[in-house]
């Protein structure tokens, strides 16, 4: 698939599913307790995408034959989980950790966006996670400027990650977002000489998304063929946006409507893209 560009109008599109991306990650983050279940976290999405109008890009994804379509319209990532947790009857307690990634469909256009919320009081280095991969993916957000290459999202995110002593998760990666879910390019969070390196371009449309794990790199996928775990057990945190290219700053189409851009301190195996 070669890389998207799409019009003013058509980002237009891609941001109103974004706006409500948004909109119904925030109930979920004000929902988040301990006590209540990911099921139930989910089933108040799928209320929420009935009420926008919208529906899901991650029910029913199915990446490749022989995995069963993926069962939930969130992705719920507990503690040493990184991506593609499958919502349950898990209840949340008191100092998990809970990274939920979420999409929506609107007139065609997706949408997709990732926070990792607290439950309740965090131990100070479960909570230097989730400020170290926030602010890399506020790193990868300012470096996404018309003119600059892909790689160059990539050397901001690994330089801080790492330059604070985390480590990044490798095999799963950014990705081009606009028609479908999963476009080129490939965005990834470390640089790598042997991948594609697009220079970035006015309407081109991705989704940045550190993973950042507080131990080893190293990952595993559980017998359910969907989540995702740090292979060592340690703590992982996921956040991600979807970004549109211009000719100056980036564009942030799931950014908050209704107050500053809250990604920008400054305006200044192979990898896989393949499930949500």
């Amino acid at each position: 698939m070669a890389v998207q560009y799409y019009s003013r109008t058509e980002i237009a599109g891609i941001r109103r599913a974004g706006q409500i991306v948004m909109a119904i990650l925030e109930e979920l983050r004000q929902a988040v307790r301990p006590g209540i279940t990911t099921a139930a976290l989910d089933a108040l999405a799928v209320r929420a995408l009935k009420r926008h109008g919208a529906t899901s890009n991650f029910r029913g994804y199915t990446p490749v034959k022989g995995i069963m379509p993926f069962p939930g319209v969130i992705c719920s990532s507990v503690n040493e989980a990184i991506v593609h947790g499958i919502p349950g009857t898990y209840a949340l307690r008191e100092g998990d950790i809970l990274s939920i990634d979420f999409g929506a469909v609107v007139d065609g256009w997706h949408g997709d966006s990732a926070i990792t919320v607290p439950v309740g009081t965090v131990t100070p280095e479960a909570q230097r996670l989730l400020d170290v991969t926030q602010e890399a993916l506020h790193l990868g957000i300012a470096a996404a400027r018309g003119g600059n290459r892909v790689m160059d999202i990539s050397r901001a995110i690994q330089t801080y990650v790492e330059g604070e002593g985390f480590s990044l998760i490798r095999r799963y990666t950014g990705h081009g977002i606009g028609r479908a879910l999963h476009e080129d390019p490939t965005v990834p969070n470390y640089v790598d000489p042997k991948m594609a390196n697009p220079l970035l371009r006015p309407g081109m449309v991705m989704c940045i998304e550190p993973m950042v794990s507080a131990g080893r790199p190293g990952t595993r996928e559980l017998a359910d063929r969907w989540t995702v775990v740090t292979a060592d057990g340690s703590l992982a945190a996921h956040f991600e946006h979807t970004v549109a290219i211009t000719s100056g700053d980036p564009d942030v189409l799931t950014a908050h409507s209704d107050g500053p851009l809250a990604t920008s301190r400054s305006t200044s195996t192979s990898p896989s893209a393949g499930k949500p």
